[in-house]
């Protein structure tokens, strides 16, 4: 189990929505967003090399010190899921510039931060966001907080750049790259709010 002391998240009743730090108990249905997430959203299923932290995510981000998974639940079920990895993007697949602007062991990595489509446009996805920098801000000898996502999803690309600012849009690359777009948001002090 992680060496460093997780500040607990603070539950969130608004709406009946809770948002907290996923326990092993909570991992199946993590998994079950996170796979409906790439099957239904981004359309690729599942592919191990991209998408191993989703079958062991006990191994990915509740035992690392520096990394964390964070759910929330409504009604008994998890319906939403982020979580901070403490590495960042390798080249390849993405360009080489990007990769070493965000190198592994001092860069949080925001993913697989999907909510269940019956429970979109609650403001769960900017919570949960909020909540992983500053466990970010807390875990200490991070100094970027790094995500990219997928534009083909509906309103993904929107959301990441009214809380982010963009770093890369491998679309504009020669041949288009990944067509995926790379952020970074400031890291923050523990506590403020996001714009």
């Amino acid at each position: 189990m992680s060496t460093m002391t997780q500040a607990p998240v603070a539950p969130e009743a608004d709406g009946g929505y809770v948002l907290r730090t996923a326990a092993p108990a909570d991992l199946g249905g993590a998994r079950a967003v996170m796979l409906d997430t790439v099957y239904r959203d981004l359309k690729s299923g599942y592919v191990p090399r991209w998408h191993a932290d989703i079958i062991d995510p006990e191994a990915a981000y509740l035992r690392p010190a520096r990394c964390t998974l964070l759910v929330v639940e409504h009604a008994g079920e998890i319906v939403a899921t982020g979580a901070v990895r403490d590495r960042g993007p390798q080249a390849p697949p993405n360009p080489r510039w990007v990769a070493d602007r965000f190198p592994s062991g001092t860069t949080a990595q925001l993913c697989r931060i999907y909510v269940a489509p019956g429970h979109r446009r609650r403001g769960l996805a900017r919570r949960l966001v909020r909540e992983l920098c500053d466990f970010a801000a807390r875990a200490g000898e991070y100094e970027a907080v790094y995500l990219h996502t997928d534009p083909a999803v509906p309103g993904a690309e929107l959301f990441w750049r009214s809380l982010a600012e963009e770093v890369c849009d491998e679309r504009a690359l020669p041949g288009g790259g990944q067509g995926i777009v790379h952020f970074e948001l400031p890291m923050p002090v523990p506590g403020t709010p996001l714009r």
